[in-house]
C-alpha cells in the first residue's frame, strides 16, 4: 500500500527544533498492503509547502528509459557528484575508493584511508563544492573507527589531496549511518545522519545522530540554524540516505522506516520528523508528517534526486525508481519503474545533459550481483 500526504508549510518553532504538523490535504492509495520489514529495517535486520510549483513541470506522462550503461563491475557504489567539466566523482562503501568517471573511462583518484567499512559504515556520500573553479573542494562522508565524519579534500584533477575534517563525532554503527551530502542553494552542506539503531539519539539534540545537518563549509554551524551554535537543522529521522532540492528550493529527503513505513519528507527548518515515537504518518502535533509514505518492501529508499518537475527516488529492496511529481496540491501518486529489472538501486542523481544515473547496489552484501554488477545506468526522460 502506498498514502500519499500533502501538508502545509510550517517554519516550525526556531528554538525548540518541534512544531504543528501541518494541515493534512486529500490523501491517495494506491497497491496493496504487506507488512515486511524494510531493507536498511532494511539494513537492520537484513521551503513552504503551500507555495505553487512552477508551471514549467513537464506535461503527460514520462517514460523513463534506460539509454546506456556509464560503469560496470562497480562495488557498492554510493556517492556521485560532478565536477564543472562533467567529469563524476563516485564513492564506493566497502573499498572506501573515489573514482573519477568521464567518457567511459572508470579511474581511482584516491582512497579514504582511515574509512573503516562495515555493515552499512564506510565511505559514503560525496559532494563538489558550488564554489568548485575558485576552491577545488570536494567533501566527503565516511566512518572512522570512531564515528562519522565529513572531510574536504583538494582535486587537482588527478587525484585528491589529504582529507581534513571539517565535522567529527557524529555517531557510528554497523548499521543506520546516514551518510548523504547536499549543497543548497544557500550555499551551505546538508548533512544526513542515522541514529546507529539507537532511537532516542533521534530525539537527542546534543547528539548528531538522526539529524539532518547544516554547516558551513569550513564544518562549523551555519547562519540561521535553529538553535545558535549546533548543526543540527532538524531531527527525529531514522536513517535519511536521501537529499535534493527542487526548482523552488525546497529540500526533500527520503528516509529508512523499520517494518511498516518508508518515507518522503520535505525538509523545513526546526521541525521535528518523529522518529522513533512515530513511523509514517502520526498525526501529532509535534512531529512532522511524511510526504509520502511507502510499504518497506516497496522501497527501502536511498538516493534522491530533482529533474523535470519530479522527484526521483532509488529503491533498494523495492527494486525500482520512483517518480514523484511535484504538483499544485503537493504531489501526485507516485509511479514506479524497471522493478527488479536490476536489483537493488542505491544512488540517483540529474546529470548535466539533463539525464540520470542510477547505480547499482547488489554487491553490498544484501544483493544478488549479475555480471555487469555493480553498475552505474544511465536513463533519458525524453
Amino acid at each position: 500500500m502506498l498514502t500519499l500526504v500533502a501538508c502545509g508549510g510550517s517554519e516550525g518553532n526556531p528554538d525548540g527544533l518541534g512544531g504543528p504538523t501541518p494541515d493534512e490535504q486529500p490523501s491517495t492509495q494506491t497497491g496493496s498492503p504487506n507488512g515486511d520489514a524494510s531493507d536498511d529495517a532494511s539494513d537492520d535486520a537484513n521551503g513552504d509547502a503551500s507555495d505553487e510549483p512552477d508551471d514549467s513541470s513537464p506535461s503527460g506522462p514520462v517514460e523513463p528509459e534506460v539509454v546506456g550503461t556509464v560503469a560496470t563491475g562497480l562495488v557498492a557504489p554510493w556517492g556521485i557528484d560532478f565536477l564543472p567539466d562533467g567529469t563524476a566523482l563516485v564513492t564506493e562503501r566497502d573499498t572506501t575508493k573515489v573514482l573519477a568517471i568521464r567518457g567511459g573511462s572508470v579511474r581511482t583518484v584516491g582512497t579514504l584511508e582511515g574509512a573503516q567499512p562495515e555493515g552499512e559504515a564506510g565511505l559514503l556520500g560525496l559532494a563538489v563544492s558550488p564554489t568548485y573553479d575558485e576552491d577545488s573542494l570536494v567533501f566527503a562522508y565516511f566512518t572512522s573507527p570512531v564515528d562519522n565524519r565529513v572531510v574536504k579534500m583538494v582535486y587537482n584533477g588527478k587525484r585528491l589531496g589529504p582529507p581534513e575534517v571539517v565535522l567529527k563525532g557524529i555517531p557510528s554503527g554497523f548499521i543506520h549511518d546516514g551518510g548523504r551530502l547536499e549543497f543548497g542553494p544557500d550555499g551551505y552542506l546538508y548533512v544526513s545522519t542515522g541514529e546507529t539503531g539507537k532511537g532516542q539519539l533521534a530525539q537527542d539534540p546534543a547528539s548528531l545522530g538522526g539529524k539532518i545537518l547544516r554547516i558551513t563549509t569550513d564544518g562549523d554551524p551555519a547562519p540561521g540554524n535553529p538553535v545558535k551554535g549546533s548543526p543540527v537543522w532538524t531531527m527525529g529521522h531514522r536513517n535519511v540516505q536521501g537529499l535534493a532540492f527542487d526548482d523552488r528550493d525546497r529540500l526533500w529527503a527520503s528516509e529508512f522506516g523499520e517494518s511498516t513505513w518508508d518515507e518522503l519528507n520535505l525538509i523545513e527548518k526546526a521541525l521535528n520528523y518523529g522518529w522513533p515515537v512515530v513511523e509514517g504518518k502520526g498525526d501529532l502535533e509535534e512531529y512532522r508528517n511524511p510526504f509520502a509514505q511507502w510499504r518497506t518492501a516497496e522501497a527501502s529508499p536511498s538516493g534522491l534526486a530533482y529533474l523535470d518537475g519530479a522527484l526521483w527516488m532509488a529503491s533498494l529492496r523495492g527494486e525500482r525508481l520512483w517518480q514523484i511529481e511535484l504538483d499544485k496540491e503537493g504531489i501526485s501518486a507516485p509511479k514506479d519503474f524497471f522493478v527488479g529489472d536490476f536489483g537493488r538501486l542505491r544512488t540517483v542523481v540529474a546529470a548535466p545533459d539533463g539525464n540520470l544515473w542510477v547505480s547499482t547496489s547488489n554487491r553490498d552484501g544484501r544483493g544478488t550481483p549479475g555480471p555487469k554488477d555493480d553498475q552505474i545506468l544511465e536513463i533519458t526522460l525524453r
